[in-house]
């Protein structure tokens, strides 16, 4: 193995539509610590964490982005146990670390899944970040029993984690499930990946949700927090639970304490950040895995780029800017 690897990073915050925005990089082939696995990665996607982060500001130095990855374990740390060189593995990674815009990239083994053998490396490479966040929206967040019932709205359903919450519950729980979606194109997918209804989210969304659910949700699942803590609270049930990923300064959550409603933040880097002994993450992708091998879940892989550097890279993360995204926007293959 060479010392040294191509990657794709950025040294200035610009626009994506900026030829600098993402540059190739001839950079040193990462060292592994005792718990990391070395990954010649195959494939990766780009999640809107990728162009938040690009357009936060100038880094120190080039920074490499990419936070899911599929690929084969290349080398491991001395106190590695649970991969071998080898196997074919898929993950999120951490935002702490170089991530997995390049030819090979370091990761905890805690953080990494078996690969989905029904897979290519470019349909694996879709879920990981997605999933680990749905997984732990429904079953750690709302902490809904396997089986169990309820109504859960999912706010932005044809999106990256939309679609993957949608299909977790409908796998392994009893919920009647709510999309939103505004794009006919965008309903017809939800609705294909199992939600019961879908409904336009543009417009009055507590009207639009009460119209399929006169009752009111349990669950509320949001990417979209500004303007709609009062349609949640609205539409919450007393003692239901509201579950968002983004990070809109300042807002104000204090509607639903009428309804008793508990609001969660779900950050799925939170447990590589502050807690690397916990290995959860492992468990739950490898048993993604077996789910979509036993045809229960599948890819949510929409647009396939090719090859991995620069010049693809700047497109999916302008197709990710764009907020039109069914499904994920994934980039394969070195040459």
């Amino acid at each position: 193995m060479s010392s040294t690897m191509r990657a794709v990073g950025y040294r200035r915050s610009l626009p994506a539509s900026d030829p600098q925005s993402l540059i190739d990089l001839e950079v040193a082939v990462p060292d592994v610590g005792p718990r990391d696995l070395l990954v010649r990665v195959e494939a990766v996607s780009v999640n809107p964490v990728d162009t938040k982060v690009r357009r936060s500001g100038d880094p120190t130095g080039a920074r490499i982005l990419g936070f899911d990855a599929a690929g084969v374990v290349e080398r491991v740390g001395a106190d590695v146990g649970l991969f071998a060189p080898g196997d074919e593995v898929y993950y999120a990674g951490s935002i702490a670390r170089p991530g997995t815009d390049a030819q090979w990239h370091a990761v905890h083994e805690n953080l990494v899944g078996r690969k989905p053998s029904t897979l290519s490396f470019a349909e694996a490479a879709a879920l990981p970040l997605t999933t680990i966040t749905a997984w732990e929206t429904l079953f750690e967040k709302f902490a809904v029993p396997r089986g169990g019932s309820g109504t859960l709205l999912v706010v932005g359903a044809a999106g990256g984690v939309g679609s993957m919450l949608i299909q977790l519950a409908a796998a392994l729980t009893d919920l009647r499930l709510i999309g939103t979606a505004s794009r006919p194109e965008s309903r017809e997918w939800a609705r294909g990946l199992g939600a019961h209804e879908v409904v336009d989210h543009h417009g009055d969304l507590a009207d639009a949700v009460r119209a399929v659910a006169p009752e009111g949700v349990d669950y509320i699942f949001s990417p979209y927090s500004v303007g709609n803590v009062g349609a949640y609270a609205d539409l919450l049930r007393v003692g239901g639970h509201v579950a968002a990923i983004d990070e809109p300064a300042g807002l104000d959550t204090l509607p639903l304490k009428r309804k008793s409603g508990t609001w969660h933040w779900e950050g799925m880097f939170a447990k590589a950040l502050n807690a690397p002994e916990d290995a959860s993450q492992h468990a739950l992708l490898d048993e993604v895995a077996d789910l979509v091998d036993a045809g229960m879940l599948r890819s949510t892989v929409t647009t396939l780029l090719e090859p991995i550097n620069a010049e693809s890279l700047r497109e999916a993360h302008a197709r990710v800017e764009s907020g039109s995204t069914i499904g994920k926007v994934v980039i394969a293959g070195w040459r």
